[in-house]
């Protein structure tokens, strides 16, 4: 019993590391409506992390990735999405500041958190890394320095089981 419990649960994280995006109205920080399961990378990895202008590990962890954004960029053609869940009264907050971060990322606005919830989202900074056919490939919570290389790392290997 206790195996068959093992195999069931290897099963249903397994279903949920390869599951598709789900569909969520959004908006980009030019007010422009994208729908969630449409994201995408040209058939490449892709990033998406979940943040808050108040989130002090949500903005270290984006920090760090910009740090080396370029050159995984070089690498791999990576791109990062990043989802701000800021609420409708602190959204005015988030172009600002990733501006003035120079942040190269694409960001889109969460303020009801209907995508961080059908994400399955509890706690940020929360990342999930795509593949190419917009399939969750890994996902994590939380961020100790360094967690961003565990990123790369993942878009790497799925490039190379292509």
């Amino acid at each position: 019993m206790k195996k068959f419990l093992c195999l069931a649960a290897l099963l249903l994280l397994n279903a949920a590391l390869y599951a598709q995006l789900p569909s969520v109205q959004l908006k980009n920080l030019e007010g422009k409506t994208i729908n969630t399961a449409e994201l995408n990378n040209d058939g490449k990895p892709f990033i998406i992390s979940f943040f808050a202008t108040w989130c002090k590990p949500c903005n270290r962890e984006l920090k760090a990735i910009h740090e080396q954004y370029i050159d995984w960029q070089e690498e791999t053609g990576v791109k990062v999405i990043a989802v701000s869940i800021d609420q409708a009264q602190n959204i005015a907050k988030v172009k600002p500041m990733v501006d003035g971060a120079g942040w190269e990322y694409d960001v889109l606005l969460d303020p009801n958190s209907d995508f961080k919830r059908a994400m399955g989202v509890n706690m940020i900074p929360h990342v999930f890394v795509i593949d190419g056919n917009g399939k969750i490939a890994d996902s994590r919570s939380g961020y100790t320095e360094g967690a961003e290389e565990h990123l790369i790392e993942k878009v790497r290997e799925l490039l190379s089981e292509k």
